[in-house]
């Protein structure tokens, strides 16, 4: 399958310790990829070398055969490369609905130029984005919360919101980082559900970090297992927890 992400040979150091060791990894177009590892095998490194939060010392990220690797997040934003985070990151004292308005790039209410002179495109704009909006909040099954402030809402449906903002912009690829911390197993099983639409009526691309083994065997082909910030195997879930290797490494020698 067509890599949309290529990780190649990255390298990444923090004083004298080598978190990402020779890293080469493909996320296939249209796939839900799971990472999965013990803790320090450099999965939270690899995500921000991804996202452009951290630059490798050495390597190259391309996305669709473009070399990303000096990009900031924001323009890797601008080029449908988004992530979410393990911690939600809501904007507390505005509502669920107005957090998902705020994601569209380029709006024109953001200049004093267009605001003040061109005053009719802004409400329009405004209008579509809102129409928007309210189908996304729909869709991820928070209508009922739509005039809540994101900070009053549960941890699962902050979740759900972050999932949400994805929906908001012309998304490739989406980065899920631990997005089932914290979330209750109802709330979970609705992430997992929109997670799976996204991927087969949108065709988004996910590339998820987890350390919930249920999340991932019911989401996630194929899953890269790392450790010691290589690539110690890929492969289906079942073949991954069967792997005495792995085993031992990220099961602590038990399948259990």
């Amino acid at each position: 399958m067509t890599p949309i992400i290529e990780v190649q040979q990255v390298n990444k150091a923090f004083g004298g310790l080598r978190v990402i060791n020779d890293c080469s990894i493909q996320v296939a177009k249209g796939s839900i990829t799971g990472m999965i590892g013990p803790n320090g095998a450099g999965k939270s490194t690899l995500f921000n070398l991804i996202a452009g939060a951290l630059m490798p010392d050495s390597g190259r990220v391309l996305l669709e055969g473009e070399d990303i690797t000096a990009l900031s997040p924001d323009a890797r934003f601008h080029k449908g490369l988004l992530r979410t985070f393990q911690i939600a990151h809501e904007f507390s004292h505005m509502s669920a609905l107005e957090n998902l308005m705020m994601v569209p790039p380029d709006q024109p209410g953001e200049t004093l130029f267009t605001t003040w002179f061109k005053p009719g495109r802004v409400r329009a704009h405004d209008a579509e984005v809102r129409r928007r909006a309210l189908e996304v909040i729909d869709f991820i099954g928070l209508y009922h919360v739509r005039n809540e402030l994101a900070g009053n809402l549960s941890g699962g449906q902050k979740k759900l919101l972050e999932l949400g903002r994805t929906m908001m912009t012309d998304a490739k690829v989406v980065l899920l980082d631990e997005i089932a911390a914290g979330v209750n197993r109802t709330l979970l099983g609705d992430l997992i559900g929109n997670i799976k639409r996204l991927n087969q009526e949108m065709g988004y691309t996910f590339l998820v970090i987890e350390h919930d083994m249920d999340m991932i065997a019911q989401l996630c082909d194929p899953v890269i297992v790392l450790a010691q910030g290589s690539v110690m195997m890929e492969g289906h879930i079942d073949d991954v927890q069967n792997n005495p290797e792995v085993i031992e490494a990220y099961f602590g020698g038990s399948a259990a």
